[in-house]
């Protein structure tokens, strides 16, 4: 008996994110109280092993004025470059269970400033001729206007020599371009804050990634 090919579904066109994505995907900055569990900026909990830091930061548009309806979630390795996801299989390090290791904030309406409390990740194997990798962030972010989620990194400024040899980070030109994905570290009341703006176009874009 002949199988019948199965039905191959046609891709639906993309849209850009609308005006109630807050409403949708962090529910409770918006004043809506939809979840049993809301998702949070806070990363690492009581128990986590690391160096605790603050990744803050605003999005710009074109004209450089900050765009205050922002959703950025992160993801990241732990303290020591490690992911907390069955496919990381890198031997000898360990998972930390205080540690998601992924979360999701929004910029303030007022400010634009958006915030995560997280600790600094250790340097991750890559997948592709295993070299190693300095240590960042990902970010991905939607806003109004926006058709599909960007995608960018965000590097430590303070880390140059592994930044010297990140795979990835060799793929972006020198100069302005390659200093968009660094981040800039400052001390508050003791604490390690590291701050990384982004600008979605313009002579400043930061570097977006094709994931």
């Amino acid at each position: 008996m002949v199988q019948p090919l199965p039905v191959r579904l046609q891709e639906t066109p993309s849209q850009t994110a609308g005006p109630y994505v807050h409403i949708g995907l962090i529910p409770h900055q918006a004043g809506f109280d939809i979840f049993e569990t809301n998702f949070t900026n806070v990363l690492a909990g009581p128990d986590t092993k690391g160096e605790r830091i603050r990744i803050e930061g605003r999005v710009f548009d074109g004209a450089g004025v900050p765009v205050r309806d922002v959703l950025v979630e992160i993801w990241q390795a732990n303290a020591a470059g490690r992911y907390n996801h069955p496919a990381d299989r890198q031997e000898g390090k360990p998972l930390d269970e205080g540690f998601r290791g992924w979360g999701r904030t929004g910029s303030d309406f007022e400010t634009g400033l958006w915030h995560f409390e997280t600790v600094k990740p250790g340097p991750v194997v890559g997948r592709k001729g295993h070299r190693p990798m300095a240590p960042h962030i990902n970010l991905w972010i939607a806003a109004r206007g926006i058709n599909i989620g960007l995608q960018t990194r965000l590097y430590f400024a303070d880390e140059a020599d592994a930044n010297a040899n990140d795979p990835v980070l060799n793929l972006v030109e020198r100069g302005q371009q390659r200093d968009s994905l660094l981040a800039k570290r400052e001390e508050r009341d003791g604490k390690a804050v590291y701050v990384f703006d982004v600008t979605l176009q313009g002579p400043n874009e930061t570097v977006f990634f094709d994931v």
